[in-house]
């Protein structure tokens, strides 16, 4: 391997490229998904209900061929797969013009399946591979410095967003399914699995066998440790919570609280603004996280994601609660710099309590049951949007995420 890319180098690119990509897509999507194609809070939830169905059930296959053959060949055809369904997502109003048959919201929902496959591949696989590659008592902080440099790459992909959709509403989902696909070639070219073990014993040589070991042994990991068991609860709750959020706030910005008419902004360059006021925040937050927090101490993390709960929670109920603009934008921005500082936290903890073996199985489950959280919560949040107010709709997704203090609460007062 070229030695300027080894494992924790192609894992910051990695994060670099998918943070580019995602930041030039997620952020202005409301401007695609709302405003060019008119999505009510109904359908805006829909479209995350067929995206998490699709994760429900493909989940526990891709991330036990994660576990049995390759986290490697996983990742990669991952990639791959993403940058096909964000830019068939891209091409759905294009599609929905030129083929009747299929209105735009139909190849929208098409788009979610290919998408929600491809991510259940690279789910777990690239946490996996990360940490069999450094060691878990490393991988906290490589973990938070791929956040921090990802950051960097939103602040790109934030900047391409609001440019791309001043030419076309969807341009930014077809470029940013495009550099999937451009990450996918690089990750084949340079990526290599050297810590990895794959199952060769004579009794498991079939391919179904293989992976059906490797699930059961999965399976038996979360059964057989309460924490993980209480994960699983917390994945659900979450789930639930952050579709509904994560769905109606850029709504909930353009139809309640309203953008000001005197000054001369879009919509996509509000949003814009807001990203990248909010990707600073956290990256110098994030610098200082990296410095001065032990990531190798479980009570350190712990604590962090109790106090990270209850910081999300006051945030939603801020944003629902916002009287202007003003505030709700302050309250977006607390609620993403809570977001960014959990992500490292979560994944940190959990790989404090698998085994290697099957860890991107476990890891797998605990999408699962997030994807199930969705599924279920998603729609009726979304329900409760249309019949009620999206005010009603964001007070319940905080809400939801009750149940995650009393989860962390118990697991920190144990832990002492």
């Amino acid at each position: 391997m070229n030695p300027m890319l080894d494992a924790p180098k192609l894992f910051m690119v990695m994060k670099w490229m998918t943070s580019l990509a995602n930041a030039a897509m997620f952020t202005t999507y409301a401007v695609y998904q709302v405003i060019a194609m008119g999505l009510n809070p109904l359908q805006l939830l829909l479209v995350g209900m067929v995206l998490e169905v699709t994760v429900l059930v493909f989940e526990g296959i891709t991330g036990v061929i994660a576990d049995t053959y390759s986290r490697k060949l996983s990742i990669i055809i991952g990639m791959f797969v993403l940058g096909c369904g964000f830019v068939l997502e891209g091409s759905a109003m294009w599609l929905g013009a030129a083929a009747p048959l299929l209105s735009a919201f139909m190849w929208l929902l098409v788009a979610q399946i290919i998408f929600g496959l491809g991510a259940t591949f690279v789910s777990g696989a690239d946490t996996a591979w990360i940490v069999d590659e450094v060691g878990v008592e490393c991988v906290g902080r490589v973990l938070l410095r791929a956040g921090r440099i990802g950051l960097s790459g939103t602040l790109v992909g934030i900047v391409l967003s609001v440019g791309l959709s001043a030419l076309a509403p969807n341009l930014p989902y077809v470029i940013g399914g495009c550099i999937y696909l451009v990450l996918g070639v690089i990750l084949l070219i340079y990526m290599k699995e050297t810590k990895f073990k794959r199952l060769e014993h004579a009794e498991y040589s079939s391919p179904w066998r293989r992976m059906q070991v490797t699930w059961l042994s999965g399976a038996k990991v979360i059964r057989s440790q309460p924490v993980l068991l209480k994960m699983v609860i917390v994945t659900v709750f979450s789930g639930a919570a952050s579709e509904g959020y994560d769905r109606l706030w850029q709504a909930y910005l353009i139809s309640n609280v309203g953008f000001p008419q005197s000054l001369a902004f879009s919509a996509a360059s509000w949003f814009g603004m807001i990203a990248l006021i909010s990707t600073l925040l956290s990256l110098c937050v994030m610098a200082v996280a990296e410095k001065k927090l032990n990531m190798g101490s479980e009570q350190v993390v712990m604590r962090g994601m109790f106090l990270l709960t209850i910081a999300r929670i006051g945030a939603i109920v801020s944003v629902a609660c916002s009287p202007n603009l003003v505030w709700a934008i302050v309250s977006v921005l607390f609620f993403e710099l809570v977001r960014a500082l959990s992500g490292p936290f979560y994944e940190t903890w959990l790989n404090f309590n698998m085994d290697s073996k099957s860890r991107a199985t476990v890891i797998s489950m605990l999408s699962q049951s997030d994807a199930l959280g969705q599924t279920a919560g998603g729609p009726l949040v979304g329900w409760i949007g249309k019949r009620y107010s999206l005010r009603a709709s964001m007070v319940a997704a905080a809400v939801l995420l009750l149940p995650l203090m009393a989860v962390y609460g118990r697991m920190v007062r144990r832990h002492k």
